[in-house]
This record gives structure tokens, C-alpha cells and sequence, in this order.
């Protein structure tokens, strides 16, 4: 189909994330390092607040209601590429701290493309501005993973 409404790709986004936390808690469980599975317990956790994030956009006295009801025309794949699906869908390397960042890394800087690519292609002000918010918030959640990983090379 390609009509859809930007709740749609919202709740597809909170589900990517929950589905990324299963992967990083996974690893960690598989994990035989202590470092490790620290770092990919925190990656879990932030995939989880970042799915929660998403998903308190719905609660009653949002302001979101009308961007989240909007229709947009999307020929391309829904809600993205496959890669997010591949990224998604791959191991994650559960004693390679630098695969896990990369991992983490890789799936943030796409999500945030999607962001900016659907901030562009937005028919209305308010929809350009939820899009660009929710770029900016990858923006910096890519900071404070790099910050929170170099962290744990420390100890």
C-alpha cells in the first residue's frame, strides 16, 4: 500500500526498537564477558526508552493527534528500506563491543535518515516539525551512545 498515516510509521518505529533491545538482550545473555554484557544491557535499555519514547506519543493530551492522523503518498518501501529489517533481523555480536556500537550506531543513523527524509517530503508545518524533532532526537542519542561506550573502554 502506499498511503499511509504517520502513526503507522511511528508505531512501525517503536516496534523496530523493541525488536533491537530483544537483540542487544540476547547478546548480552550469550555474552561471557561482564564488559560486555554491561554495554549491551545498556543498549537494550535505551532501545526500550527509545520504544517508549515513541510510544508515549499516543497517550491522551498529546499534541501530536493531528500529525499522527496525517496521510502521506510513499511509493518507495514502508516504512524504510530493508535495511532496517536486515539490521534488525541480524545477530548481534554478543563479545565485539565495537560490532554492538556499530550496530547501535547503524540503526540510529538510519532512523534518523528516515526522520529527515519524511521532514522533507512533509505536506504540512507541524508534520515537518514532529519529523525533524524526532531527527534530532537520533541526532542526539548518537552522541550520548558514543559518550556511554566510551565509558565502558574506560573501564
Amino acid at each position: 500500500m502506499r498511503y499511509h498515516q504517520v502513526k503507522d510509521l511511528v508505531v512501525w518505529a517503536a516496534d523496530f526498537h523493541q525488536r533491537m533491545a530483544q537483540q542487544f538482550e540476547e547478546a548480552a545473555r550469550k555474552s561471557e564477558s561482564e564488559r560486555s554484557s554491561m554495554v549491551l544491557d545498556y543498549l537494550a535499555r535505551r532501545e526500550k526508552r527509545m520504544a517508549k519514547g515513541l510510544e508515549s506519543i499516543f497517550d491522551d493530551g498529546s499534541d501530536h493527534t493531528d500529525v499522527l492522523e496525517t496521510w502521506f503518498d510513499d511509493p518507495t518501501d514502508f516504512p524504510q528500506p530493508p535495511l532496517l529489517v536486515q539490521i534488525a533481523g541480524q545477530a548481534v555480536a554478543h563479545d565485539d563491543i565495537d560490532a554492538a556500537m556499530k550496530t547501535a550506531l547503524d540503526a540510529n543513523d538510519t532512523l534518523k535518515a528516515m526522520y529527515e527524509y519524511r521532514a522533507e517530503k512533509a505536506v504540512i508545518d507541524p508534520e515537518q516539525a514532529f519529523f525533524v524533532s524526532l531527527a534530532e532526537g537520533h541526532e542526539s542519542e548518537a552522541r550520548q551512545i558514543v559518550t556511554h561506550l566510551e565509558e565502558f573502554s574506560d573501564l
